[in-house]
């Protein structure tokens, strides 16, 4: 039965695993482009390099962002990962 079950299950966990392609990530509070796009360009960053911000989000939450500069010199939120601190 294992035999047979695992082949069957493998294309859905493979189907699970998408690479990009999916919602884009919503400014919060306290994120660079909450109240829109920065007014000042940054027109000496390369396209496509990748920078992180940080801040805290509550009086136990820190919050770390990856930002990605597009070719327009706009950026995109790519990655955001929240640490609660436990004290």
């Amino acid at each position: 039965m294992k035999r047979i079950a695992l082949p069957l299950l493998f294309p859905l966990f493979l189907a699970a695993c998408t690479v990009g392609g999916g919602v884009p990530l919503e400014p919060v509070p306290g994120s660079i482009t909450y109240h829109g796009q920065p007014r000042t360009k940054l027109t000496k960053s390369p396209i496509g390099s990748t920078f992180e911000h940080r801040f805290k989000d509550g009086p136990s939450r820190e919050v770390f962002e990856t930002y990605r500069i597009e070719p327009d010199r706009s950026l995109a939120i790519i990655h955001r990962r929240v640490r609660i601190n436990y004290y």
